[in-house]
């Protein structure tokens, strides 16, 4: 099994997430690896909010995403679901779990606090939502949302594909939801031109998903 901390382009990966459930449940240690590769984009996106909000910047979020693959090979043979939308809860429940970890190295803490993980994931869950608020044109790419694939994974793959100021103006005021003035001093710009790289940002976003259909 392969797992990776850098995902593949969406052009490399092409069976349906179906299909490298089916498989991947039935041994196919391969299978495995590519449907992990689907969701790097998504869980890195989402390793990065709560880096953001809880860690300031000590931990890298690849890291985190390594070690949740890790932790999914570990524990997969456990896992009954059929479907996109099964697979990525199931990740994030693990990344939670992973994110519960290390903050309790961060704090001194001993012990597991389930509330903690539970409270973790019901952010990260939050997160999952929130790329499928307001970051696309209603419907986007119907033919991969018919074909079982999650709006959200597709919104962080699309993301992914971005320029970096694109993607940062977008983490920091949609799925961090800081204010223009504080987004303007983080990354170092007018608040003026903040809001217009919001505007092109969003625009890029959604031509890349529609090219993408």
């Amino acid at each position: 099994m392969g797992v990776t901390s850098t995902p593949e382009p969406m052009s490399r990966i092409s069976s349906e997430p179906t299909e490298l459930i089916r498989d991947a449940q039935q041994g196919d240690s391969e299978a495995f690896g590519r449907l992990l590769d689907r969701y790097g984009h998504y869980l890195l996106l989402l390793a990065r909010v709560q880096v953001g909000r809880r860690l300031q910047g000590k931990v890298d979020p690849a890291d985190l995403v390594q070690e949740t693959f890790l932790e999914a090979h570990r524990h997969f043979p456990t896992f009954r679901g059929q479907s996109e939308p099964e697979v990525a809860a199931w990740l994030r429940q693990i990344l939670a779990g992973v994110l519960a970890n290390t903050l309790r190295r961060y704090l001194g803490t001993q012990g597991r606090d389930i509330r903690l993980e539970r409270e973790l994931a019901g952010e990260l869950g939050q997160s999952s939502v929130s790329l499928d608020r307001g970051l696309a044109d209603p419907g986007p790419t119907p033919s991969k949302l018919a074909a079982g694939r999650e709006r959200a994974v597709l919104l962080a793959d699309a993301l992914a594909e971005l320029p970096t100021d694109y993607q940062e103006v977008i983490v920091l005021r949609h799925l961090e939801e800081r204010p223009f003035a504080e987004v303007a001093r983080r990354m170092g710009r007018t608040e003026d031109a903040v809001q217009k790289l919001w505007v092109r940002a969003l625009a890029r976003l959604r031509k890349a998903l529609d090219s993408e259909d």
